[in-house]
């Protein structure tokens, strides 16, 4: 059976980093993958992080399986970082949450589930969106659509394309949202977008399902929340899919959850046990370490305002790197206007380079970006950018 089987093509974006890995170009440059790096190119552990799993060390007296949704203590931090303590949503009991491994898990969940409540169901995904979001639901057994969300000519959010698009899909469909940060784009709706957006939602009976994986790395933590919060508080029937793995630098503990929104504390039980049983079909329930150093963080007065302010030194970072990049870029003579990037939010940006300029500079020097285009910001440094945008500028002037 086994020697029928095909090579599967490479994933886009890990297969880019298995490609990176094995370069021996000693400046190579990884703008590819999605994890954080600081000034000096590494992915670090956060300090709370180190402090919190001491605590645990001391502490931990078993290592007896975890319920099938996760520990209760996890769920409750993560339901009061999405709303606040004092949310109707979380005094109502009308939201549960499971912890899942990894943002990922929690989609495949997530799609499972729809699945179940739905066969019928399509699943309306941004164009573009993140490269596994369709393999995952794919994977489910949902159909898949697109709806329009970048304007590659203005390099900036097509709001009229996608409201109109979100406004003829049919009801008892899902509508995948970024929450902030967007991924591939950097783009995201504002307030007053997301007002319109979840007007629609909710006015044509449609499901949300938000992707909520960089919570803290926009404009800050309450404040990332404001698009996904808005679509909630409008009545309509929510999924939340959250990640620590950027946000606390949790990337290979594989900490997440789903949270389903519902309108009552009675349909929100119901579903949940839904929820309950697709996981006990899947992975039968999540692993500890990585939940219980979160719940440590967020438990815990002290730690949490530590942990906010590690946030915000990467949030602020990125920010910089953005800023000077457009600057570097300038500086080597380059004529196109890339002024955008600044605006976007979060590690990744979608840079405008085509495909043949991406090849470019990944065979002549050794930069690895995706094939779209998409350049993680969080890959660079003060160290790399004169090379990186010197090389960026041979390419596009030719």
């Amino acid at each position: 059976m086994f020697e029928t089987i095909p090579m599967a093509p490479a994933d886009p974006i890990l297969g880019l980093t298995e490609a990176f890995k094995a370069d021996p170009n000693p400046a190579k440059i990884n703008l590819g993958v999605g994890v954080y790096k600081d000034e000096t190119g590494q992915t670090p552990i956060f300090e709370t992080v180190k402090k919190a799993e001491q605590r645990i060390l001391e502490s931990e007296s078993s290592k007896s399986y975890l319920p099938i949704s996760g520990a209760p203590e996890y769920a409750d931090a993560v339901l009061r970082m999405l709303f606040g303590g004092s949310h109707e949503i979380v005094s109502s009991q009308r939201a549960a949450t499971a912890q899942t491994p990894g943002g990922t898990g929690a989609l495949r969940v997530a799609g499972d589930f729809l699945k179940f409540a739905n066969p019928d169901a399509t699943i309306y995904v941004s164009n573009p969106t993140w490269a596994n979001h369709k393999g995952v639901f794919a994977a489910s057994g949902l159909k898949i659509e697109e709806y329009p969300y970048y304007d590659s000519q203005s390099k900036s959010l097509d709001f009229e394309a996608m409201i109109a698009a979100l406004g003829n899909i049919p009801a008892n469909n899902i509508v995948l949202l970024h929450g902030c940060c967007h991924n591939p784009t950097g783009i995201d709706p504002t307030v007053e977008q997301w007002q319109q957006i979840a007007e629609v939602i909710k006015n044509k009976k449609l499901v949300a399902l938000i992707d909520f994986a960089y919570q803290g790395l926009a404009r800050g933590i309450n404040e990332d929340a404001d698009g996904m919060r808005i679509i909630c508080e409008a009545g309509c029937e929510t999924i939340i899919t959250s990640s620590f793995s950027k946000n606390v630098g949790l990337y290979n503990e594989r900490v997440g959850a789903i949270t389903i929104v519902t309108e009552n504390a009675e349909i929100a039980t119901q579903a949940f046990s839904q929820v309950k049983r697709v996981i006990r079909a899947n992975y039968s329930n999540p692993p500890s370490h990585g939940g219980k150093i979160v719940s440590t963080i967020l438990g815990d007065a002290e730690l949490r305002r530590e942990w906010e302010i590690e946030v915000e030194q990467i949030r602020k970072r990125i920010q910089e790197m953005r800023v000077l990049f457009v600057e570097t870029l300038k500086k080597k003579g380059v004529e196109q206007d890339f002024s955008f990037i600044i605006e976007q939010n979060g590690m990744f940006s979608f840079s405008g380079l085509n495909p043949d300029q991406v090849k470019a500079l990944r065979e002549k020097y050794a930069i690895y970006i995706v094939g779209s285009g998409r350049i993680n910001v969080a890959g660079m440094t003060k160290a790399n950018m004169e090379p990186l945008c010197e090389a960026i500028a041979e390419v596009l002037n030719g």
